[in-house]
């Protein structure tokens, strides 16, 4: 019975030790961390990790906030770029507008009205700081977020001295380079597109301020022409209808052409005058320049022919004006040979040449009507002073063709002078020199 008994009890310690070795046996596969040696135990460690998938939720949403965060600051980036190209289109169509503006100068009165009338400064370009400022504000939005996000950049973790109360762990070393080196690399992207920015803002401002400037001159050269013949229309019907009288033979009544002349080879003057003055009709006009005061001169002194002088060289021209009637002359040249030409009343009356030849008007000077001039703009001598009325007095730089210079002289034709015209505002009167309303041509029909 013993022997029974034995043999179960050790019957039973074979099957419990062979189950036990079934058991010993088994195999568990965990995952081997990244570049961690085989055959190192992790098993413990691993289940620590797998025990903390909350934790890696939220270092999974918080890489997410990051990229979001950097999206965010792209869409930034192009939204300001956007607004760059806004304002340099507005630049270019201001540009456009101040060109306009400066095409207007060089037309009629009625056009240079209508220019005057709109709005030439266009759409101008808004002030940038607005910009600016919107870039500011996003830029510190940008720094808070940023400074949350790095605060928030840490684990929580159960700290076993404060009784299982969480506490924030300090993220593994290569996630927070990694982290690290991505917001450098974002805040240094972001301050090279703030340096452009502003470098752009300047650039613009510095535009849009030279436009601003070049509109404004041509609003005031606008304006001052538009004055100047609203002055002139309501002393006359007309800016050129109006004559200037010099009643004595003194030194001191004259007029003045405000415009001054270019260099020139070739001229045509052509006026009207009326004079009975004797002996001689004096100067009806004198042109002087620094270290020649007799540049260009028409004189008739004492007994002498009327006299057309160039460079101080002498030509006499056939010409009878001092019948107290109105006469139309024009005289011509050119430095070629120095050939002339002396119309009256329409007629050629004579020629000639080797007047001053190759020799060009000299710009710069002054032009006197009524006056023969010894030094440039003075120093008058009363013998040589002209007695009686002129008008129309008109020059260019060219030899006009006869067919021109007759319809001139029978008011058939109008052609201001592209050097000189005859307009109200050109002409200055000193010493009790007069200008008066004059239509020319109803004038001289009246007075034949």
């Amino acid at each position: 019975m013993l022997t029974l008994v034995v043999g179960l009890f050790y019957l039973l310690s074979g099957r419990a030790a062979r189950s036990q070795d079934v058991a010993g046996g088994r195999f568990v596969c965990n995952a081997i961390p990244p570049g961690a040696e085989p055959g190192c135990g992790y098993g413990a460690a691993l289940n620590r990790v797998q025990g903390s998938s909350p934790v890696e939720d939220e270092l999974r949403n918080t890489i997410i906030q990051l990229r979001e965060t950097i999206l965010q600051q792209k869409e930034t980036i192009v939204s300001q770029q956007g607004t760059i190209k806004e304002l340099n289109s507005k630049l270019a169509r201001c540009e456009a507008a101040a060109d306009e503006s400066s095409q207007g100068k060089s037309r009629g009165q009625g056009s240079r009205r209508k220019e005057y009338g709109k709005n030439t400064m266009g759409d101008l370009p808004r002030d940038p700081n607005e910009t600016m400022d919107q870039l500011g504000k996003t830029m510190q939005t940008l720094k808070g977020r940023l400074e949350n996000l790095e605060q928030s950049l840490r684990l929580p973790t159960a700290n076993a001295s404060s009784g299982g109360v969480s506490a924030l762990a300090p993220l593994p070393p290569e996630l927070r380079e990694l982290l690290r080196q991505r917001l450098g690399a974002l805040e240094t992207q972001l301050l090279r597109k703030v340096a452009e920015l502003e470098e752009e803002k300047s650039q613009l401002y510095n535009e849009t301020a030279a436009h601003r400037q070049r509109t404004e001159s041509a609003l005031n050269s606008l304006l001052e022409r538009i004055v100047e013949l609203e002055k002139s229309n309501n002393a006359f019907k007309s800016p050129e209808d109006f004559k200037v009288s010099l009643s004595l033979r003194t030194n001191y009544l004259y007029g003045r052409i405000k415009k001054s002349l270019p260099e020139m080879y070739a001229f045509t003057v052509c006026m009207w005058l009326k004079s009975s003055a004797s002996p001689g009709i004096g100067t009806p006009f004198s042109y002087g320049v620094p270290g020649q005061a007799n540049e260009i001169v028409l004189i008739e002194w004492g007994n002498n022919p009327i006299e057309l002088l160039v460079n101080d060289k002498v030509a006499q021209l056939p010409l009878s004006v001092s019948d107290g009637c109105w006469h139309h002359i024009c005289i011509t040249w050119t430095t070629r040979d120095g050939f002339w030409e002396a119309y009256q009343d329409g007629e050629r009356l004579g020629t000639g040449d080797n007047l001053a030849p190759w020799h060009p008007i000299k710009p710069g000077g002054v032009i006197i009507l009524g006056q023969e001039q010894d030094i440039v703009g003075g120093r008058f001598d009363a013998t040589q002073a002209f007695v009686g009325e002129l008008s129309q007095f008109n020059m260019w730089d060219r030899v006009l063709r006869p067919v021109d210079i007759v319809g001139l002289a029978n008011c058939s034709a109008y052609m201001p002078g592209n050097v000189v015209p005859w307009i109200d505002a050109n002409v200055e009167v000193f010493g009790g020199a007069t200008k008066a309303a004059l239509e020319i041509c109803e004038d001289r029909a009246f007075d034949s």
